[in-house]
């Protein structure tokens, strides 16, 4: 886990305690497929993912391509450079349903408004600043409630669907209200990965604007609602907890 603190929120009830979790996770994981595929028609990296955009910058730099290494770096930085400042803005203390959230939304949307710009003019540092707005989210939804939930890539997730469906073979007990939550996830992030494809198809890359739109007004309307607490759920006021080394002393 990303996080060292414990969390306010039970993780086993949070699926069931906190009514948006689903459809805002699937709405954020089609926001990342969508993004993704609009910027892959635009450049060969991926940006909602790093795995693909460290291959290809190995790819880049062994047959001599300078210039789209490059291109390659700067996505990776900008991923990280999101996770940094989703890190800087939510924190590890308080991971519960706060105004935070929305602020780094709207940020998100306003990366994504710079990026539509600048890929609409053929210039590639359109490349980070989306990079940096998939960081930005993943490391926002990798705090949410105290959950681990990755919504711009599906690797991990595929790995605990297929973990899961092992264990039902073997007749082992399975939790059914995760097991239907990754699987909508994934199947929200390949119906955004459509929908991407399809809109960068017939208008290029000024259709990312339609999601920088939808990060502006989702991220309002949660700062909106959260502003007294949400659901009931107050934001957290006990004592930060004493620091902790990664690695202890001798």
């Amino acid at each position: 886990m990303p996080y060292s603190h414990p969390q306010p929120l039970d993780r086993a009830e949070a699926f069931r305690q906190v009514r948006h979790l689903l459809p805002g996770a699937a709405a954020l994981a089609a926001l990342a497929g969508y993004v993704n595929s609009v910027v892959l028609g635009f450049f060969h990296t991926p940006v909602s993912h790093m795995t693909g955009a460290v291959s290809h910058l190995a790819i880049d730099i062994a047959i001599g391509r300078a210039a789209d290494a490059v291109a390659s770096v700067s996505i990776v930085l900008g991923f990280v450079s999101g996770a940094i400042l989703s890190g800087i803005f939510v924190g590890a203390f308080k991971l519960i349903p706060n105004r935070t959230y929305g602020l780094v939304m709207m940020f998100e949307g306003l990366l994504l408004a710079a990026a539509t710009g600048l890929l609409m003019a053929r210039h590639r540092l359109g490349l980070p600043a989306v990079a940096m707005a998939c960081g930005l989210q993943n490391a926002m939804t990798s705090s949410y409630c105290g959950l681990m939930i990755r919504t711009t890539h599906v690797t991990g997730t595929m790995t605990d669907i297929g973990v899961m469906i092992g264990h039902w073979i073997r007749h082992r007990h399975i939790d059914r209200t995760k097991l239907g939550f990754i699987t909508t996830v994934v199947a929200a992030f390949g119906c955004g990965g459509w929908a991407g494809a399809f809109a960068d198809a017939r208008f290029g890359p000024q259709c990312l604007s339609l999601a920088s739109l939808g990060c502006l007004v989702a991220g309002a309307v949660f700062w909106r609602i959260t502003r007294d607490g949400f659901n009931g759920i107050p934001e957290a006021t006990e004592p930060r907890p004493p620091r902790t080394t990664i690695f202890p002393e001798a």
